[in-house]
C-alpha cells in the first residue's frame, strides 16, 4: 500500500493520500476518483489545485463496500 503523506514530526496528524496513492489502492483511475470526490463519495481536500484525501475516507469507502466480506471471523458458505 502507498505510503501517503506523512507529516513528520506531528504525533497524531491525520495521514493524507493524492489522488494518485488512491488510484493504487482502489485500482481505478484519476477520473473515477476526482468524480467521487466532486459527487461527495469521498472526502477530500483541495489544496491549491490538487485533492488530498485523507487515509481515514478511503478505509472507510472500502469497509463501506465490503459490507460482511470485511468480518473474516466467520465461514461464509454459498446459499
Amino acid at each position: 500500500m502507498p505510503s501517503g503523506t506523512h507529516n513528520a514530526g506531528a504525533a497524531g496528524a491525520p495521514t493524507f493520500y493524492t489522488v494518485a496513492e488512491v488510484t493504487a489502492i482502489l485500482r481505478v483511475s484519476k477520473m473515477t476518483v476526482y468524480r467521487m470526490v466532486h459527487s461527495g463519495e469521498m472526502v477530500a481536500m483541495q489544496v491549491g489545485r490538487s485533492f488530498r484525501v485523507p487515509q481515514r475516507a478511503v478505509e472507510e469507502y472500502l469497509a463501506a463496500g465490503l459490507g460482511d466480506w470485511g468480518h473474516g471471523d466467520e465461514a461464509v458458505t454459498g446459499s
